[in-house]
């Protein structure tokens, strides 16, 4: 069984048992959560789509980690005007544990 949901602007695929990092959610280490934006429900060949939500579907999760992705670099350059930009980014993520699919 897996479902699609909606979170942090983005749609994820997600089964149970699976690890999946999404953008930020308020929350420490340990905290249950509930996604109620689930877009698609699916078992083998059965599937319910959702209009835009499947209504009473909803996926539990754990809170595995809160941290920040890897550093990206921003180099801004123009030629031959000695102009050099350099700006880094880290995005904070939040690590979930995909315990239960209720639909």
């Amino acid at each position: 069984m897996y479902a699609v949901i909606a979170t942090g602007g983005k749609q994820y695929r997600v089964s149970e048992g699976d690890k999946v990092r999404i953008e930020k959610l308020i929350g420490d280490v340990g905290d249950k959560v509930t996604l109620d934006r689930v877009l698609m429900i699916g078992n083998g060949d059965k599937s319910k789509i959702g209009t835009p939500v499947v209504a009473g579907a909803k996926v539990d999760a754990t809170i595995v980690q809160q941290a920040r992705a890897r550093k990206i670099i921003v180099f801004k350059f123009k030629r031959r005007k000695k102009f050099r930009k350099k700006h880094g980014h880290r995005q904070p993520f939040t690590e979930l544990q995909i315990n239960k699919i209720n639909g």
